[in-house]
């Protein structure tokens, strides 16, 4: 009966770890297939998945360096795209940093501070998220096209443009960490007040330092969602040094010519600004859990 007992568990662990390897195969086959293309020769879809002939020029292009073929042939960047990375990074880290901000303090309000309004406008923030802002494209052009005549930073192709649309994502975020603070014991509140804390104190002193975990994941997820858009950023920018990675990147596909390899090199290298940001809110998130309410 042990024996039998011992064979089933190891049946299901094969199964299981079986079931894991092909489901990650199946995950990272297409990164693989990206990867072989920014590697080939030429800027072509179709060939083997270990390129016979690797070159690095598309990874040379791509980071802006001029690259020389074997037959003495320079070929220069089409694109500009460090600089599109650096845009994207910039306008993520503004943006997000922003979305949080507004979102930790108004969450704080909602859940400890009691106000006439509070249940409506609260209602009225969930209601609103529900509306892709992709709903109100045309809408934004012509408001910031307007405002552009009132000052160029607040118009068409300007990033800071982009960032003030961006912080309308605070209303699901205010949701999210309003439910986290939902859970801490009130009990904080009144030991604090009994100390002789204002409501500023007790947010900055025993609030934050208990939402690390939950501010980690609002941030991480602000950044990635920022970086990767493109319908927004397509609609308010314009020239292309102020292009994102991720509208600039379609200039490599367009209906003259598609440089696969080049646009397959600028790809990877848009994964790296998130990778590095959700390392770093990694270690926060575990500081954050770990610590819990013995920071307070």
């Amino acid at each position: 009966m042990i024996v039998e007992n011992k064979r089933e568990l190891l049946v299901k662990k094969i199964a299981a770890h079986g079931f894991m390897l092909i489901f990650l195969a199946l995950v990272m086959f297409p990164f693989l297939v990206v990867i072989s293309i920014s590697f080939r020769e030429g800027n072509f879809t179709t060939g083997d998945l270990i390129p016979r002939n690797p070159t690095l020029e598309h990874w040379y292009l791509a980071f802006g360096l001029e690259y020389t073929r074997d037959d003495g042939t320079v070929v220069p960047p089409p694109y500009p795209v460090l600089l599109w990375m650096w845009n994207s990074i910039k306008v993520a880290l503004i943006a997000a940093t922003g979305v949080l901000a507004v979102s930790t303090i108004s969450a704080y309000a909602f859940s400890r501070i009691r106000f006439i309004g509070r249940a409506a406008l609260l209602d009225s923030l969930f209601i609103i998220q529900m509306f892709p802002t992709t709903l109100a494209l045309i809408a934004l052009y012509a408001v910031f096209d307007s405002m552009g005549d009132i000052s160029p930073v607040i118009g068409i192709d300007s990033h800071w443009s982009l960032v003030l649309v961006y912080l309308s994502g605070v209303m699901m975020h205010i949701w999210t960490i309003k439910g986290y603070f939902d859970s801490i014991d009130s009990a904080l509140d009144k030991a604090a007040a009994v100390d002789g804390a204002s409501p500023w104190q007790t947010f900055r002193m025993i609030f934050l330092p208990l939402a690390v975990p939950i501010m980690s994941v609002v941030f991480v997820l602000v950044f990635i969602g920022v970086i990767n858009d493109y319908p927004l950023a397509s609609i308010l920018l314009r020239s292309e040094e102020n292009l994102t990675l991720a509208v600039g990147s379609r200039l490599y596909l367009n209906e003259f010519k598609y440089l696969w390899g080049d646009f397959a090199a600028a790809a990877i290298l848009s994964g790296l600004p998130i990778t590095v940001v959700f390392l770093i809110a990694q270690k926060y998130l575990v500081s954050g859990l770990s610590d819990g309410a013995v920071k307070g």
